[in-house]
């Protein structure tokens, strides 16, 4: 918790029970932003580790902080963009707005309304802000070098979980059909038998809605005789430990917004075989850290697998590659930088909300370097 709130310059909100791609960047960017701002967290599901405001320390946010002209109230979804317009437009705190975008289709009225007032608009990758009708920033999703690092001892090994075979593959998320665990799942029961040292592990967790899905799956398994092969190990506390025992990871999602797993697997040194929804496209160089899909591909996902089951050497090789390249192109640290770009130029600025301004909105570069930019007005 944070001890003097009138410090505080940024709060950054998650108003969501379950535990999602928006939480985890919320958990993972804070406390690297609080390396350089004083920046606190609100809403639910948040470790120790993150900076935090509590609840009843709302009403502070109607003082102006103790060293900026206003907070920046920076958030990812629909109900955070609602409280905060209730604060800054019917209540008149000194807040400007910050809405992250990561969903690449076209939004419903209420939030392209909602969007128009924001004071600035920050989105994940060229794809998203695509469907987007105000400027925008493009500051792409970075990855917690800290917790998602290469194996380093032997119970990163994965021998060390005790399950039957040599290599595993992995699949990791919420387990939905929009997550495409069943084409995972479809997968296996074709691979499996034909590659007796590779096992199956699917870790997430199974929301009351799908669980009759999961039990489809479990039983189409059991029919096929795997249920040693396959392995479904709910929300495990720690995934990082899982990425560096996978030989292979496979993200085999219908839909994503950016995608924050692959990632999370390159930096554990994992080789990745994706679908090409979300953001994925630009995250795998085909052939140097993993292999792309069509997204619902049941027969180009079986051979894009199928070479790293006959060698897992090759999987080895370009998970090294794929270290490299996540380093290079998705740090959390260069994530950070870009957001602070855009809350700088709010606090120098002070721009007027996206739907009264006149003029182009700079836009970071998916090369993620807040020195490269370009102009360019989407409208």
């Amino acid at each position: 918790m944070t001890s003097d709130f009138s410090e505080i310059e940024v709060v950054a909100t998650n108003f969501n029970w379950r535990q999602s791609g928006g939480t985890t960047a919320v958990v993972q960017l804070v406390p690297e932003q609080a390396k350089t701002l004083k920046i606190a967290a609100l809403g639910f599901d948040l470790p120790e580790r993150v900076p935090r405001m509590r609840w009843r320390d709302i009403p502070k946010l109607f003082r102006r902080p103790a060293h900026r002209p206003f907070r920046i109230y920076h958030c990812r979804r629909n109900n955070e963009m609602m409280v905060g317009l209730l604060l800054r437009d019917v209540l008149r705190a000194p807040l400007r707005l910050i809405f992250n975008s990561a969903g690449q289709r076209r939004h419903k009225p209420l939030t392209r309304w909602m969007l128009r007032r924001m004071d600035a608009v920050i989105t994940t990758s060229e794809r998203s802000g695509s469907f987007l009708e105000v400027p925008h920033t493009v500051v792409p999703h970075g990855t917690d070098f800290e917790r998602f690092h290469p194996a380093r001892g032997n119970d990163d090994d994965y021998a060390a979980s005790g399950l039957p075979g040599k290599y595993a593959v992995g699949c990791t998320g919420r387990i939905r059909h929009q997550k495409g665990t069943d084409l995972f799942v479809d997968a296996m029961l074709q691979l499996l038998p034909r590659y007796p040292d590779w096992t199956a592990i699917i870790t997430g967790r199974t929301t009351s809605d799908n669980l009759g899905f999961e039990r489809e799956l479990k039983s189409k398994i059991a029919d096929a005789g795997l249920t040693q092969r396959i392995h479904f190990l709910g929300d495990v506390a720690d995934i990082s430990v899982w990425y560096r025992r996978f030989t292979l990871f496979v993200a085999p999602s219908r839909q994503e917004g950016f995608g924050l797993t692959p990632l999370e697997a390159m930096a554990s040194q994992t080789a990745v075989v994706t679908s090409d929804a979300g953001s994925f496209p630009s995250m795998i160089k085909a052939g140097i850290n993993g292999a792309i899909v069509p997204a619902g591909d049941l027969d180009a996902l079986v051979a894009a697998i199928e070479p790293y089951f006959r060698a897992p050497l090759l999987a080895k090789e370009q998970g090294r590659a794929a270290l490299e390249f996540v380093h290079a192109n998705f740090s959390l640290s260069a994530e950070a930088r870009g957001i602070r770009a855009v809350y700088d130029r709010l606090w120098t600025e002070g721009q007027k909300p996206l739907g009264r301004q006149n003029g182009a909105e700079t836009q970071l570069a998916a090369s993620q370097d807040p020195v490269s930019v370009r102009q360019e007005e989407i409208c």
